[in-house]
């Protein structure tokens, strides 16, 4: 269990660049096993996910390499394997992201259901609604699905859920549906900037899809993918978060190497907050003038609030000059981090599904402890701004996520100490 000694009380300053998506990363990385020929991605970030995913293809039969200039080569040695274990597919929730990919590919799938972060259940029924769909068999044997088809035909699939369009559905079904004889027609896809990438993946690949970005998607079967080399868009909750860290500690920050535009509702409300936001072409500045202000903060599918970034606004607003809410309609239990915040100072409570945040003056340094991996980078960013030294227990969470966030934080001025 590694620690994080954080001082807080320094205004975050200066330029940084933003590393590549992790979560559009791991859906391309799965989906390489539909190329028949090396798969190249450019600008996937060093962290724990990657990692994880790529012992869970190793087992797979897929060579992972990182090159000295860090693109990621996928290659397929071994066609043969179909089972995911349970001891690294629990570790993380979207290792479940092979089994469209392997469904498509090699006729067969045994992919343990998934785990991952402690934020909450999403069933994975829409997943396999949508493969049964395409003509998957699949049964549920000790812990494990089993899912088989000697040939997948499109379908017109709905993936509308209680809890509004799933990602790693969308990215199963797609995966398996540009294998499949005919055409599929997917309604209620997920819009999220990571499935488009997903699909320009393919797209390079020699899939046919039609309708990236939207709630239909079509897609029109081949028989074969090739390799291909992509570049990984940039990740857009990272550069949230290094915003919204330069934020309460009353600095001013330019991130880089971004998509703005994934970022649209974020800087809507930083803006609304008293921020001050400029943004190019490929970057977003924020300056502090004061205290932010209070807003109200509905974390839902895109092009809502990320769902992945809740917890950092919850950090955000306890110094707010008034009453905020935060509400997450995708992980409605999504508030572990909510008394590790108040045990900084902050003043909290979870109402009816959402934390009804009462702004204080200051937050002071104290022992927390990380429960997930965006509960993490909410702690830190609190205790940047705390008076005194903060502990910050489990802080390996962080590192699921992010490519080494306090290095990147103290480049900044931010004094961050990691043990061991």
């Amino acid at each position: 269990m590694s620690e994080l000694k954080i001082t807080g009380g320094t205004p975050l300053r200066g330029e940084i660049d933003a590393d590549g998506s992790k979560n559009a990363s791991l859906p391309i990385m799965a989906a390489a096993i539909l190329a028949d020929s090396p798969v190249c991605l450019q600008r996937v970030p060093l962290v724990d996910d990657v990692h994880t995913l790529s012992r869970v293809l190793g087992e797979l039969g897929i060579n992972v390499s990182r090159c000295d200039d860090g693109d990621l080569t996928l290659e397929t040695v071994d066609d043969q394997p179909v089972r995911a274990r349970y001891e690294l597919v629990s570790r993380m929730r979207a290792s479940f992201c092979v089994l469209g990919p392997l469904l498509a590919r090699r006729k067969k799938a045994v992919v343990a259901l998934p785990g991952g972060c402690n934020i909450g259940d999403r069933p994975v029924d829409v997943h396999l609604r949508g493969l049964s769909a395409l003509g998957a068999r699949l049964k549920l044997q000790n812990g494990y699905i089993v899912a088989q088809a000697d040939h997948l035909r499109g379908a017109k699939i709905d993936l509308g859920g209680t809890r509004g369009p799933t990602v790693t559905g969308t990215a199963n079904v797609l995966s398996a549906a540009v294998l499949a004889e005919g055409t599929t027609t997917i309604l209620a896809a997920a819009t999220e900037p990571e499935i488009v990438d997903l699909g320009d993946f393919l797209t390079k690949c020699g899939a046919k899809i039609e309708g990236l970005g939207t709630p239909t998607i079509r897609v029109t079967g081949v028989q074969r993918l090739r390799g291909a080399t992509h570049r990984v868009i940039p990740d857009r909750i990272e550069a949230a978060t290094l915003l919204m860290a330069a934020a309460i500690t009353g600095g001013s920050l330019t991130v880089r190497a971004i998509r703005p535009e994934h970022l649209d509702i974020v800087l809507i409300k930083l803006a609304e907050a008293g921020f001050v936001i400029e943004k190019g072409a490929d970057w977003v500045s924020i300056r502090a003038d004061g205290a932010p202000l209070p807003v109200e903060i509905i974390a839902e599918p895109y092009p809502g609030m990320a769902t992945d970034i809740q917890p950092q606004w919850t950090a955000l607003l306890s110094l707010a000059g008034g009453r905020s809410t935060v509400e997450d309609r995708v992980f409605p239990n999504r508030f572990m981090h909510l008394a590790e915040l108040n045990r900084l100072g902050a003043n909290i409570q979870r109402r009816n599904g959402s934390a009804v945040i009462e702004g204080v003056g200051c937050l002071t340094g104290a022992i927390v402890e990380a429960s997930d991996l965006r509960a993490a980078a909410a702690l830190v960013i609190a205790a940047l701004a705390a008076s005194g030294e903060t502990i910050l227990r489990q802080s390996e969470h962080l590192d699921r996520g992010y490519q080494r966030l306090d290095k990147k934080l103290n480049s900044l001025g931010a004094r961050i100490e990691r043990y061991p």
